[in-house]
């Protein structure tokens, strides 16, 4: 089929009756040569009237190519005129062609015509056919024809994603295309139409640092050469997964040209608080609130709402440790100052209150600080934070736990056995809180974490508790002494004695080594034949889930160990990483926790053979005690403890036999005082256990439950609506309120939120909303937001608009409605100019 054979064939598919005026006389031969099926042919010579007659009345179903050789006559003197307005005409020139081709009529002729390299290419031209309406305005084939050379959607913001892309990565394929297309001067006149855009040499790159340098005034409220569009495209822009990357390089491309390092020296943070454009401004917000934090010039609360605030930026991710640190050391210095440190005086030998208190308040600085040092080293940001680091580092060990434990000696020292009564003696457990769920013929599995501090089982605690169906309850329990694993693991199971060895190394349980999984799992399994084992978590976790379900149907007794704290921190190469091995552990009990109850696991026990000191400083030369101990035989010396027999008792040691802590033999023990250390060739010294300090004594005992019903919900959020129901401006300020504190059951909320006309176009920038503010105090759960009207706002004016918020359904793609707020928009010209 020939060119003009499909283009005839493509007109005959909207028209009847199609009108070819030979305009060159020189395709007379084509004509006769045709041959359409369905169609006839009548050539036009002095016989308008009778053709007319028979195309209109006697043939009125029928099509017809009525061919002319010259140009059509003129209008006074057309016949059928009349005719050929109501129906189509063929031209056989390119453009024409190509608008047959393209389903455009030829109205069109002046849009395409000076664009002839964009159409020199079937595939543009087909792509261009797939975009093309009926009803589109030549603006909108303009448009299209832009986008497909740009390989975007037929949307501006589309279109300009597409080439800021290309920009960043130093091409400029698409571009050239529109400027060879002879489309650029359309393009420019389109972003001056939507954003604002003029220039004397306008282009992309020009552009590019036009909308960062107008959206970073806006940001911190000054003029800008662009209008508030250009900021909702910002936003929209760097919020694109698909185009973060193009967007980063920019604007560090951006930052260098505009030398926005100088200008954010001159600027006080707190006015960078909504400026996104720039990575250099949280470079600059974490820089001076890190100094203000050290120089105690900003409160922990407004430290946490400066966060809060920053947490919507886009380059929050890139920097949530280094925030997170800040707001850790912050909370722990306002802590600190605010709690009462003071070891009350209480009866001799009365322990309990100090353990309280140290649970119940103090272990939360030994969480502050562990949490400030994690986030430092994820961040890697050791200059930023030296200063501070230096400041947290003193406070903690002078200012809290060398105060705290200074005073705690002095209780210890006067103690005559070592008791907390009622607190929880650790070599209690199996008797208070194993046996009753045996007596009960209840199930109970136990999960041992070797160094899990108690504060770190505080944090565990909430974890838990935040899974669904899941209760949890925390209380302390009281270590032996020496605080070292072996003896912390024999205390927990069944036994009616315990003795240290002779060898300094094993302790004995009922006579038999407790040394080790294997001889834990005999001794468990002589207290209850057939009934009781052990495992280690590794073991546990690999199991599948018949394996697993069949080890809690088949024992009524399971003891879980698991061991990352420990075997990172009492090594000296990885005593540094004690707080990552942290972290570790509670991700991983989650685990085991989660894996024990969906294999039909109820009643679960956690808890921990010792707590742990660990100081990230360098330790200095009054950090470790000023005598060596001494006495007529040592056996085995630690870093915090010396076993022998024939100890003797300084000013720098208190000394316990195994009577006083309940043990059998003649094992003697030396601790030294407050939180010194001894020196050990090749051991660690920053992470220690195995003393009589707070942290490394009081460890928790967690009581975990799985329900049978739900027991989360997520907060309620509200839209406050302070003024008039009516818009005016071009921006929105709205306060959402979260209506209850957020907590492990009553769990934070994250929203998208939005101005829509009511048939659901979005005409204003949109907002990712966290609703996790945990405050009793309503006024301090309050979130103001600021929308910004786009120019597509114009076309609702005088109309009803809805404020609404989102929330997206789990899993997939779409969004629900959650809450919607009705305005009027009710926009006076005036608002459209900036004076």
């Amino acid at each position: 089929m020939t060119e003009i054979e499909q283009a005839l064939t493509r007109i005959f598919d909207r028209h009847r009756i199609v009108f070819w005026y030979d305009v060159k006389r020189e395709l007379a031969h084509e004509f006769d040569a045709l041959a359409l099926p369905g169609v006839e042919k009548i050539a036009l010579e002095n016989n308008e009237f009778g053709v007319k007659h028979r195309i209109l009345r006697q043939q009125p179903d029928h099509k017809f190519l009525l061919y002319h050789e010259g140009p059509p006559p003129p209008d006074l003197e057309n016949w059928l005129l009349d005719v050929q307005l109501a129906h189509g005409e063929f031209r056989a020139d390119q453009v024409s062609l190509w608008l047959s081709e393209i389903g455009l009529g030829l109205e069109f002729t002046d849009v395409v015509a000076p664009h002839t390299e964009f159409f020199q290419a079937a595939r543009r031209r087909e792509a261009l056919k797939e975009l093309l309406k009926k009803d589109d305005t030549p603006r909108q084939v303009h448009l299209k024809m832009v986008a497909v050379c740009a390989r975007a959607e037929p949307r501006l913001d589309d279109i300009l994603k597409n080439l800021l892309d290309e920009l960043a990565g130093e091409r400029t394929e698409r571009l050239r295309l529109i400027e060879r297309s002879g489309l650029s001067g359309f393009l420019w006149e389109q972003l001056e139409r939507a954003y604002g855009y003029t220039s004397e040499s306008p282009g992309l790159r020009d552009f590019a640092i036009t909308l960062f340098q107008s959206c970073y005034a806006m940001g911190v409220g000054e003029a800008a050469r662009l209008n508030s569009d250009a900021l909702v495209f910002l936003k929209q822009w760097k919020d694109s997964v698909r185009y973060q990357e193009a967007f980063a390089t920019l604007s560090a491309d951006c930052a260098d040209i505009l030398n926005v390092e100088q200008d954010l020296q001159e600027r006080d943070y707190r006015t960078l608080l909504a400026v996104e454009t720039f990575e250099l401004a949280d470079r600059k917000i974490l820089s001076d609130l890190v100094r203000d934090v050290a120089q105690r010039t900003i409160s922990g609360s407004e430290v946490e709402k400066l966060i809060r605030q920053r947490r919507r930026s886009h380059w929050y991710d890139a920097y949530r440790a280094e925030y997170a640190a800040v707001e850790e050391a912050a909370a722990f210095l306002e802590t600190l100052d605010r709690v009462d440190l003071t070891v009350r005086a209480v009866a001799r030998g009365e322990v309990a209150p100090v353990v309280e208190q140290y649970a119940r308040v103090w272990s939360q600085l030994d969480q502050r600080y562990r949490k400030f040092i994690t986030h430092i080293r994820r961040s890697g940001q050791t200059t930023l934070f030296d200063a501070l680091a230096q400041i947290v580092e003193n406070k903690y060990t002078n200012a809290y736990l060398l105060k705290v434990n200074n005073q705690w000696q002095i209780v210890v020292d006067e103690l005559e056995t070592w008791d907390a009564r009622p607190v929880l003696p650790q070599q209690r457990f199996f008797e208070r809180l194993v046996a009753p769920f045996l007596a009960r013929e209840n199930k109970v599995f136990v999960v041992i974490s070797d160094g899990l501090r108690y504060e770190i089982g505080e944090e565990l605690l909430r974890l838990v508790r935040q899974e669904d169906r899941y209760d949890a309850e925390i209380e302390p329990a009281l270590t032996l002494l020496p605080s070292y694993t072996q003896l912390g693991m024999a205390a927990l199971l069944p036994h009616e004695r315990m003795e240290i060895a002779s060898d300094y190394s094993t302790v004995l349980v009922d006579g038999e080594s407790s040394a080790g999984t294997a001889n834990r799992k005999k001794i468990l399994d002589r207290a209850l034949p057939g009934r009781a084992t052990a495992v280690r978590a590794e073991e546990l976790l690999a199991m599948n889930r018949d394996e697993s379900r069949a080890l809690t149907r088949e024992h009524d007794v399971v003891y879980v160990y698991h061991n990352r704290i420990d075997a990172v921190g009492d090594k000296r190469d990885s005593e540094e990483r004690v707080f990552d091995a942290a972290e570790a552990t509670l991700e991983e009990l989650v685990r085991i926790i989660k894996k024990l109850a969906n294999a039909n696991a109820n009643n679960m026990l956690v808890t921990s053979d010792h707590g742990f000191i660990y100081q990230n400083q360098a330790l200095d030369e009054s950090d470790f005690a000023g005598q060596d101990p001494a006495g007529a035989e040592i056996g085995r010396r630690n870093r915090r403890f010396v076993l022998g027999r024939g100890l003797r008792e300084t000013s720098s040691f208190k000394r316990f036999t195994a009577a006083q802590m309940g043990l059998e033999g003649d094992v003697e023990m030396l601790i030294p005082k407050s939180i010194n250390r001894l020196r050990v060739s090749g051991a660690g010294s920053r992470y220690v256990h195995g003393g009589a300090s707070l942290q490394e004594v009081v460890i928790p005992v967690l009581k975990i439950n799985k329900k049978r019903e739900s027991d989360i919900r997520q907060v309620g959020v509200d839209i406050l609506r302070t003024g008039s129901s009516v818009i005016t401006s071009g921006q929105l300020s709205v306060t959402f309120y979260q209506t209850e504190a957020a907590t492990e059951k009553v769990q934070p909320r994250r929203l998208r939120a939005g101005i829509y006309t009511q048939g659901g176009v979005l005409i204003s920038d949109r907002h990712e909303l966290l609703f996790d503010l945990a405050s009793e105090n309503p006024r301090e759960r309050e979130m103001p937001v600021r929308f910004i009207l786009t120019q597509k706002a114009d076309a609702a004016n005088q109309q009803e608009v809805l404020l609404r918020l989102d929330e997206q359904v789990e899993g997939t793609s779409h969004y629900r409605e959650v809450k919607t707020v009705r305005y009027i928009l009710r926009r006076a010209f005036t608002s459209d100019f900036d004076f």
